[in-house]
């Protein structure tokens, strides 16, 4: 029998422009993982008991900070967004990009400097391009970095335990 007041690991989708939502219905069905897909507006999510449509009022960072107001240390967040990534990567989170490319905090403080410079090279009228399309390669390397990051939360917990 599973000891109950042990936390489990659960995967908070930054979903309004998540282009891997389906591999990580994938993801976490293979492992029996809770997914919250947290939204501003509706969207269609799988139905099952594991997958659990959010939906925020609108408003800049409400998702954000609903995802940040809930998670720990045993879960896994999957954002682009820079800003959640750090404040998720300071609650102890797991976090990851769309891409496969995991944020610790090593590494948050390079991604939020480079995303002030660019906000600030926008706004002094330079033309930035976005992200460009995942491709195969980047789907894989996605579904390769949660089922890592899903195996060393797995090992984090059971060394606590």
């Amino acid at each position: 029998m599973e000891d109950e007041t042990k936390p489990a690991i659960r995967i908070f989708v930054d979903a309004d422009a998540c282009p891997v939502k389906n591999e990580v219905y994938r993801v976490a069905e293979r492992y029996g993982l809770k997914v919250f897909v947290v939204a501003n507006s509706f969207m269609n999510v799988p139905r099952s008991d594991m997958i659990e449509r959010v939906i925020v009022t609108q408003g800049p960072d409400v998702a954000d900070d609903w995802i940040v107001e809930r998670v720990g240390e045993t879960d896994i967040v999957i954002t682009s967004d820079i800003p959640l990534a750090g404040r998720s990567v300071k609650k102890g989170a797991s976090v990851m990009s769309p891409t496969g490319k995991m944020f610790d905090n090593d590494s948050i403080g390079m991604a939020l400097a480079t995303r002030d410079l660019m906000t600030d090279l926008r706004s002094a009228g330079a033309v930035t391009r976005g992200p460009p399309p995942l491709n195969r390669q980047d789907i894989s390397r996605f579904l390769s970095a949660l089922d890592l990051a899903v195996v060393r939360v797995k090992r984090k917990m059971a060394g606590q335990a």
